[in-house]
């Protein structure tokens, strides 16, 4: 074993590519997703549960908060879905270079904000 290897504990200091942030944000919002779907079911199971189910679901989903929540969900899966459709295209042969990697991470940051405001107007 090579002991004179370099070794760098300071995570602070090492920049890493756009692709890696995006990576790292497909994987967070994956697991965001999971979370944010189990409030959605548990939305739906309320909202079918009865008539005073539903009005409960109905005054859950326009307080301020429930509105949060399903703009927060909704910006999660529109940056997984962008995401996702990036790499489906890197998987059909298209941008699997650095730059190619590099422009569709910029492209992902750019739908997904284009989709933040779209879902916040939609929403709010």
């Amino acid at each position: 074993m090579n002991d004179k290897r370099p070794v760098n504990l300071d995570i602070g200091t090492i920049a890493l590519p756009i692709t890696a942030y995006t990576s790292i944000l497909h994987r967070a919002s994956g697991v965001f997703l999971v979370a944010g779907m189990a409030v959605l079911i548990w939305l739906l199971g309320t909202s079918l549960s009865g008539p005073e189910g539903f009005a409960q679901a109905k005054q859950c989903l326009s307080s301020f908060w429930g509105k949060l929540v399903v703009w927060a969900v909704l910006v999660g899966l529109s940056y997984h879905a962008a995401a996702g459709v990036k790499h489906l295209i890197m998987d059909a042969g298209i941008g699997e270079s650095m730059k190619g990697g590099e422009t569709g991470s910029k492209l992902v940051l750019a739908v997904t904000a284009a989709m933040v405001i779209l879902t916040g107007l939609w929403v709010w």
